[in-house]
Parts: C-alpha cells; sequence; structure tokens
C-alpha cells in the first residue's frame, strides 16, 4: 500500500471533535429526544439533560445524572453557571437557566432513572 496515502484516526482530524460535539448539541435540542420517563413532573428542561446524560445502562463518556445526590448536582449546575466549573457544553447550557431552574433539575435527577 505505498501509493496509498496515510490517513489519521477520526478522533486525529481537524473538526472531527467539533462534529460530534455538534452532533450531540443538535440530538439534546430535538423535541423529546431521549427524555424516557414522560413524568409529568419533570421540570422544564429536563428533557435536554437526558438527551446526553443518558442512564448508566448505556456506557459513554458523558456520566449519568439519575441518581446522583441533588446537592452535588446543583453545585455542578450553578459551577457550570457561574463560570467556575467549565465543560464543552454544559457551561453554555447552565447559563440559560435560572438558579432556581437548576435546582429544580438537580432534584428531580436525584431520584432514580425510570
Amino acid at each position: 500500500m505505498e501509493g496509498r496515502p496515510h490517513r489519521r484516526p477520526s478522533a486525529a482530524r481537524p473538526g472531527a471533535a467539533a462534529a460530534r460535539l455538534l452532533a450531540a448539541a443538535l440530538w439534546c435540542c430535538v423535541p423529546g429526544a431521549a427524555f424516557a420517563s414522560g413524568d409529568a413532573e419533570a421540570p422544564p428542561g429536563a428533557s435536554a439533560c437526558t438527551g446526553c446524560h443518558v442512564p448508566a445502562v448505556r456506557a459513554t463518556s458523558i456520566p449519568p445524572i439519575h441518581g446522583r445526590p441533588a446537592e452535588e448536582l446543583a453545585a455542578a449546575l450553578r459551577g457550570y453557571r457561574s463560570g467556575e466549573r467549565h465543560g464543552t457544553l454544559m457551561d453554555r447550557i447552565a447559563k440559560g437557566f435560572s438558579v432556581e431552574e437548576l435546582d429544580a433539575l438537580a432534584a428531580f435527577f436525584a431520584k432514580p432513572a425510570p
């Protein structure tokens, strides 16, 4: 295979990470994309969270959030909102919610996954 140029793995290609990030962001924005519980008590914005943060049943690099302590989730969300904590998308997403909305999301996701 001497005449064939070497091709870099997709992770090393410029723009590959941005393409994956965009795909994840678009998936999160699809109405009802992955909100499996269908719980009527879910706070506004909860379906956007489950587009990326799937239950622990599926292995992804994004951590599951169902069943984590509400205080831990609220602190992380507030850190993203204030800029103390950095993330690829989370800092931008959290800024779109009020502190009260973030606390409601944290309380909701502290419950075990359905």
